[in-house]
């Protein structure tokens, strides 16, 4: 049986990414042409940016309250968000998460929290949200494939959490780990990647406000396509770094492993920033595409977040350290 890395999957045979945009896109652009030529230019402002779009689902949450840290771009449609994921445990095509979520059970569900901390312990989601007030920030996140979005993610800062369990002097590192359960994440049976998924953070880059546990989206419980019931998001980094359905999280001294810089280190780095001056070797970076739009766009060195955290590199060589 030939089994596939993958660094010899073709990208075309992992995603249908073009397709997708060009029929989303040119269905919106068919849509809004239609209505005000059957309408007239003033019922242009009566035309829905999405064409049918799928409302949220799930559990509201409660007392939501704005993050000032929050874009202001216009979020994607709940559709483009579910429908259009990176969650390889549910498989590597970008609709697999969406076909495939039904078979995670998400309660119950603990995260222990271990390491170089005082005080360890394992916590059910619930408990972990009693303390936390939580926020929506709107976010714009891109895909190392050189696709991006705008999510109104739920959540609260990460840096609440980890003091909480009061790290130690040398906890320098972040580790953090995914649900091992092929059953529930049928992804998991292949070998696309050493399972469990594995990610880390610098420690500084853990505890900046902009890094946050997502627990929710668009106002309800985060949906099992994005990674229920617990997340983490990066927004300065490529979406590969925001692991999903955490169960783990561990304080070390040392730089803990990486899923996709173990499986193909030439390609992904630990840091992984958005730059668009370094490039993956088989694709550019300099530019991408938001889902539900035809044109592409300039990319923004550290997504355009460069203004909070680009203190946390200075000094370092960003092509090398990628």
């Amino acid at each position: 049986m030939l089994i596939r890395k993958p660094s010899d999957i073709d990208p075309s045979e992992i995603t249908d990414e073009q397709d997708y945009l060009n029929r989303r896109a040119f269905i919106r652009s068919t849509a809004r042409t239609a209505a005000t030529v059957a309408l007239g230019a003033a019922a242009s402002t009566l035309v829905p940016d999405t064409v049918q779009a799928g409302e949220p689902t799930g559990r509201v949450l409660p007392d939501v309250r704005k993050s000032p840290l929050s874009t202001d771009e216009e979020p994607n449609d709940f559709d483009d968000i579910t429908g259009y994921a990176n969650f390889y445990e549910l498989g590597s095509r970008k609709k697999d998460p969406a076909r495939n979520a039904h078979h995670l059970i998400t309660d119950p569900w603990s995260v222990a929290i271990e390491g170089e901390v005082a005080k360890p312990g394992v916590l059910a989601v619930e408990d972990l949200l009693k303390p936390h007030p939580l926020e929506e920030r709107i976010y714009r996140m891109r895909c190392v494939e050189a696709w991006s979005m705008v999510i109104p993610w739920v959540g609260f800062p990460l840096a609440d959490l980890l003091k909480r369990f009061e790290p130690t002097a040398d906890a320098r590192f972040v580790a953090f780990e995914t649900l091992h359960d092929p059953k529930m994440l049928p992804g998991q049976s292949r070998p696309v990647l050493k399972w469990p998924y594995v990610e880390g953070l610098r420690m500084d880059e853990a505890m900046h406000p902009l890094t946050l546990m997502a627990v929710g989206l668009y106002g309800r419980v985060l949906p099992k396509p994005n990674g229920a019931p617990l997340r983490l998001v990066v927004p300065w980094k490529y979406g590969f770094k925001s692991i999903k359905s955490i169960v783990r999280i561990r304080l070390t001294r040392t730089q803990p492993p990486t899923s996709w810089s173990r499986s193909s280190p030439g390609e992904y780095g630990f840091y992984a920033n958005v730059n668009p001056e370094v490039d993956h070797p088989r694709w550019s970076q300099s530019s991408e595409r938001r889902i539900g739009t035809f044109f592409k766009r300039k990319t923004e060195m550290f997504n355009g977040y460069g203004d909070q955290v680009a203190a946390l590199y200075a000094g370092m060589n960003l092509k090398r350290h990628f």
